[in-house]
């Protein structure tokens, strides 16, 4: 029989006898809980805004690094937290094309989803700060092209500072794809100016409309013609805006679908400077109604061409997802009340001439 001193010395008690191999305690079984089954493997970092903020801006990017510099997160923890989304959803969202990642269908759908709620997350702060702070400070910046800025805008910049004089107002004389990288890059709030074709990512809402014009020096040959046709332009030389504009592509694809020959005697960008030719009888040519003042109509022959030209519309210019800030909602509501809705996020398009 042991006796309490030999409990001692052993460091056990007759309540707790040795089973199995000697020296070698028996593992202790765990069942597994039936929730734990239930649980997602994979999960990193399980915090959805911050899975939903790397996917957008790895599509945002195009690469793993480049998100991550953005983020202040290494190139590894973007990727596991596209991973973790990825594993979670079921689905694959980005095929790993080099150079870039490329949206599957699925991807597409998830981003059109989640890009504007990380970036009303992301632009709380500012936000929040527009509110306390209330109109009266602030920025706006409008990309336009340079008909738009000279002939649309006025009105609307001196109505705006009026009301609102401490914000600062900032205008990108911009046209064509330079408009669209500034919309896309987030770098102005909106465009305004005209449109052709909208971008599947860019929304368009056109808010006034301007015939095609012709305009003669007031002593040219056709001035006196009561009706004039498209195919009298033929022997006159046209003085017209760049090629990469909308206007000279617009004039020569209407001259081509009506087979009727032209010719370009002058390229040059500005429309006051072109009204100025036409009138010192160096040629003549086709605008936009947009640009025509009452003083231009008492030294030009202007004619309505909108039997053989479609009307050009302007309006405002956004990219889908994109969160108006409370300075330039007043501004777009300046140029039409309630447009694109209060939600402050829409679709929009490219500003030309």
């Amino acid at each position: 029989m042991a006796t309490s001193n030999d409990r001692l010395k052993t460091g056990r008690s007759d309540a707790a006898p040795r089973t199995g191999t000697p020296g070698v305690r028996a593992k202790r079984k765990v069942k597994p809980r039936a929730d734990a089954e239930k649980t997602p493997r994979f999960y990193y970092k399980g915090n959805r805004i911050k899975q939903l903020r790397a996917f957008c801006h790895i599509v945002k990017f195009g690469t793993l690094a480049r998100a991550g510099e953005a983020l202040f997160l290494s190139q590894a923890a973007i990727s596991l937290q596209l991973s973790a989304l990825e594993t979670e959803l079921d689905v694959r969202l980005l095929e790993r094309a080099r150079p870039r990642f490329v949206l599957t269908r699925e991807g597409q759908m998830l981003y059109e989803l989640a890009r504007p709620l990380v970036e009303g997350l992301e632009g709380l702060d500012q936000q929040f700060r527009s509110q306390l702070q209330g109109l009266d400070a602030g920025e706006v910046s409008i990309a336009a092209g340079s008909s738009t800025i000279q002939y649309l805008l006025p009105p609307l910049v001196r109505a705006f500072r009026d009301e609102h004089p401490g914000v600062r107002l900032q205008l990108h004389n911009v046209t064509g794809r330079d408009g669209l990288a500034l919309l896309r890059q987030d770098q102005v709030d909106f465009a305004f100016g005209s449109m052709l074709d909208v971008p599947h990512d860019l929304s368009y809402e056109p808010v006034q409309w301007f015939d095609p014009m012709l305009i003669l020096p007031r002593d040219h040959a056709l001035a006196g013609k009561p009706d004039i046709k498209l195919e009298d332009l033929s022997p006159y030389g046209l003085i017209l805006p760049p090629q990469r504009l909308t206007t000279y592509r617009l004039v020569d694809l209407v001259f081509q679908q009506r087979r009727v020959p032209y010719r370009v005697a002058i390229e040059v960008g500005g429309w006051e400077v072109i009204k100025e030719y036409v009138a010192m009888g160096l040629g003549i040519s086709i605008v936009t109604g947009i640009c025509l003042t009452e003083f231009d109509k008492t030294r030009l022959e202007v004619r309505n061409l909108r039997q053989y030209f479609p009307q050009r519309s302007y309006g405002v210019v956004m990219r889908k997802g994109k969160y108006l800030s409370t300075q330039a909602r007043a501004f777009v509501d300046l140029i039409r009340p309630g447009l694109f809705g209060r939600g402050g996020y829409d679709e929009a398009g490219h500003s030309e001439r």
